[in-house]
């Protein structure tokens, strides 16, 4: 003989619904998680990687970097540094080369004498990669062209959101989120 549980009074019921729905929502906003939002309309809280970190994924995915100064310290402009690199971004650049199989080259990272501005290499949103026939191609074939910046580079937008930017001798990229990781 089967017994149905007895109903659950609806003042618990409500109890437990908003108890989920707390912890759902406490998960959203945990700093260095995310928070509720999506594309450039909304910073995120991001997971930042050290040096060593974004170098390591970097070289499981054969993504190369390069350095005019030789070096990788955060506060030299001639530096390539990746110190306080968003996840997301480092993700971003290992989606970029599964896509495109092409050999890329990191020419810029979180070092001093970018831009400024909240969706900046500063702050962990932008990388520059050296200028390839490979991902320019893939650039103009795949990303919707948006038109220029205002400072005249031609810009084009991924599927995800993230936004290429053609400098002239490299591509400028502001990873929004990882690009489908």
């Amino acid at each position: 003989m089967s017994r149905k549980n007895p109903p659950m009074p609806s003042r618990l019921r409500l109890r437990s619904a908003l108890t989920t729905l707390a912890l759902v929502l406490s998960a959203l906003f945990i700093p260095g998680i995310g928070v509720l939002g999506s594309g450039a309309s909304q910073a995120h809280a991001a997971t930042k990687l050290t040096h060593s970190q974004a170098t390591a994924r970097f070289s499981s995915s054969g993504i190369t970097w390069s350095s005019s100064g030789g070096c990788s310290n955060r506060n030299v402009s001639t530096c390539t540094s990746f110190d306080q690199l968003n996840l997301s971004t480092a993700q971003g650049a290992q989606v970029l080369k599964r896509a495109t199989g092409c050999a890329l080259n990191i020419t810029g990272g979180t070092e001093t004498g970018h831009a400024g501005g909240t969706y900046s290499h500063w702050n962990g949103y932008k990388l520059d990669f050296a200028k390839r026939t490979c991902l320019t191609n893939y650039i103009k074939r795949t990303f919707a062209y948006i038109g220029v910046r205002g400072d005249g580079a031609p810009q084009y937008k991924s599927g995800s959101g993230n936004v290429y930017a053609d400098e002239g001798s490299h591509w400028d990229v502001t990873f929004y989120n990882c690009g489908g990781c």
